[in-house]
């Protein structure tokens, strides 16, 4: 398995790709108390947009920085900014999400 230093520039796009929808819908999420860790809530990404602004290193750390500017109506909107280390945005993330309460078992 290659190191993350040795992989090539549209592998790292990839990766950061899948890592973006990793939670971001929780920002929207939060207004109603709702998290995926209780168990209490149905969730669906109904769009995601992902723009590059700069080259990825994932050897290296980065700051995702997540917010819902709305949320209500059982959608949220999303958006989240992903820094370099070195505080360069490499990437812009939008995100419209569908959440519902789950269903109790009997």
């Amino acid at each position: 398995m290659k190191a993350a230093a040795d992989v090539d520039q549209i592998t790292q796009h990839l990766i950061l790709a899948y890592a973006s929808d990793m939670y971001l819908m929780s920002s929207g999420m939060r207004p109603h108390g709702l998290s995926w860790f209780t168990g209490e809530v149905n969730g669906a990404s109904l769009d995601h947009a992902l723009w590059f602004h700069a080259p990825v290193h994932f050897e290296n750390w980065h700051l995702y920085s997540m917010d819902s500017p709305w949320s209500g109506q059982g959608r949220n909107f999303n958006r989240g900014s992903i820094y370099s280390e070195d505080g360069t945005l490499v990437a812009s993330v939008a995100q419209e999400g569908l959440m519902r309460k789950a269903r109790r078992k009997p």
